[in-house]
């Protein structure tokens, strides 16, 4: 599980404690490795030694050489993610292409028009990030369905970051309504970047996205969005990488989840443009 930047984010937290409490019921230990790459020292250290009896992968990337690597050498593995090319291997994913799209439709029926999108860092769109790039696929088509008005931005994994993005979206155009975004850890700064720029959520601008819903329960108003849910996935994977170790001919198995928006409190109706904005 390597961390997307210099610290785990809450997100990530939550799915590395789902692993740890699902192994802990079959009677493995975890052990924690922030390889990214399959030519990091400690993913070749657990292969080499037989450190582990298997491997999830987090932090899946389109084209991941972990996955490939391990999938050459037939040694027991599930992702949470998907690859570009997910139909042979094990995995657990979340649909962000249905999800972002979801997102979108529901900005457009209440009437959103000009609608930002905030993803992950830039680096990790370069480097391939399933989600990034799936999310930014599905808000992208279902926006240009709906015939809005959009802009997409990358955004740091942190609520300054989040803070100096909105603010960077409504210098760009200032009568942007709404936002989609992947990013839970800069929500906060999200919400506080349009408190200094005196808009209110949800009566001037509303706010959906991906996020778990521990994290969308926090902000005020709390977040309108698809809940990940981390907890079910690291369960998922740990059920089916035990199914691999007992069942090693067994044909690849997934799971894709695409759950539902939770309606709370961060969206509502567009309201007339502002006086300061044009339309």
């Amino acid at each position: 599980f390597p961390p997307a930047g210099n610290h785990y984010t809450g997100m990530q937290l939550d799915f590395i404690g789902s692993v740890v409490e699902a192994a802990a019921a079959y009677d493995y230990d975890v052990l924690l490795s922030p390889s990214g790459m399959d030519s990091d020292r400690s993913f070749q250290r657990l292969l080499g030694e037989r450190r582990v009896d298997g491997a999830i992968l987090m932090e899946i990337r389109l084209e991941d050489d972990r996955a490939d690597h391990l999938a050459a050498l037939g040694f027991p593995s599930v992702a949470i993610g998907r690859t570009a090319h997910p139909e042979d291997g094990w995995y657990v994913g979340l649909d962000h292409t249905a999800l972002a799209a979801a997102c979108v439709h529901h900005l457009a029926d209440l009437g959103h028009r000009r609608v930002a999108f905030v993803n992950r860092p830039e680096q990790l769109l370069r480097t391939g990030y399933e989600s990034a790039h799936r999310g930014l696929d599905g808000f992208t088509k279902a926006a240009a369905e709906r015939g809005l008005t959009v802009r997409t931005y990358c955004c740091g994994d942190d609520a300054a970051a989040g803070q100096a993005c909105v603010e960077r979206i409504l210098h760009d155009d200032p009568a942007t309504t709404a936002l989609v975004t992947l990013n839970e850890a800069a929500l906060g700064g999200l919400y506080r970047g349009l408190a200094h720029a005196g808009r209110h959520v949800p009566r001037d601008f509303s706010i959906t996205g991906v996020v778990a819903n521990r994290w969308a329960e926090t902000v005020t108003p709390q977040l309108t969005a698809a809940d990940v849910p981390a907890a079910e996935m690291g369960r998922l994977a740990v059920d089916l990488l035990v199914e691999r170790l007992d069942h090693s001919d067994a044909p690849p198995r997934q799971h894709l989840l695409i759950p539902p928006i939770s309606l709370r409190a961060s969206t509502g109706p567009a309201g007339p443009p502002r006086a300061d904005t044009t339309a």
